[in-house]
């Protein structure tokens, strides 16, 4: 529905009108030390994000995009242990690999074709995802700003952000139709402000390791989506695929048992 080669200017309709907008609505701005934090999670999280999702959509398969999006629980993973100072978790790690190889089996098939530049927009937003979540979790949310106000922040400060890389590199905006419309509107008012203010809830409230894991969801609707609404249908090996990843999903969520434990130590 959007216009091709806009990249920067899909992620800047879905995070700068969103975040004003939430703004308007909370009437909260940071305060002191949070508005280079607000800044640099904005970056992370949405600026950069952004972008490099919509580059890895346009020029890979989307199963492709989606595995390489996979692989953002164990870059969680590794920047717990550095960033949070947390005990390596052989447990999630495991779970991570068996997740993303399960998604690989629900969405790679003998057409996916690997373009350079595709898949190094996808591995970065991968990493760039991963290090905001992980520093989000690392600071937390200020008592006086609800997961409406947080998301608006960083929705803001990423779409400015975007702002000047947009018309340096993409020139002027390109012309709207009405589908298109329709697509960033839902892609700034669902995908952005909805998705975002639920997604900076469960950060601050669950473990790092594990919100990184529900990310695996998002290919998983996807291809029932594709059966549901696209009349497509699931091969074995991608019903294998389907399970597997659910059951990474699951176990993720829960602490290792105490054998594992015991084993660690």
């Amino acid at each position: 529905m959007l216009p091709a080669g806009h990249p920067l200017f899909a992620g800047l309709l879905r995070s700068l009108p969103a975040g004003l907008i939430a703004l308007a609505i909370t009437r909260t701005p940071p305060h002191g030390r949070w508005w280079a934090r607000a800044a640099v999670l904005g970056v992370l999280n949405i600026g950069l994000f952004f972008p490099f999702l919509f580059i890895a959509a346009e020029r890979l398969p989307g199963g492709v995009a989606a595995t390489l999006g996979a692989a953002q629980p164990l870059v969680v993973a590794a920047l717990a242990v550095g960033v949070l100072k947390e005990s390596p978790s052989a447990w999630r790690f495991a779970w991570g690999v068996i997740g993303l190889i399960g998604v690989g089996l629900v969405v790679l098939g003998p057409a996916a074709g690997f373009d350079g530049i595709g898949v190094l927009a996808g591995l970065g937003g991968a990493a760039t995802m991963a290090l905001g979540v992980t520093l989000t979790k690392k600071w937390g949310r200020p008592a006086e700003a609800s997961p409406t106000t947080f998301a608006a922040w960083q929705l803001t400060a990423g779409g400015l952000f975007l702002v000047p890389v947009t018309f340096l590199f993409e020139g002027a905006p390109p012309a709207i139709d009405l589908p298109a419309a329709l697509g960033y509107l839902w892609l700034g008012g669902v995908g952005g402000l909805l998705a975002y203010v639920l997604w900076f809830r469960a950060i601050t409230t669950l473990p790092v390791t594990s919100v990184s894991m529900l990310g695996l969801l998002s290919p998983m609707v996807a291809a029932v989506l594709g059966v549901v609404v696209l009349g497509q249908t699931l091969n074995p090996v991608q019903l294998l695929g389907f399970a597997l990843a659910l059951i990474a999903i699951v176990a993720s969520q829960r602490p290792a048992p105490a054998l594992a434990k015991a084993a660690l130590r």
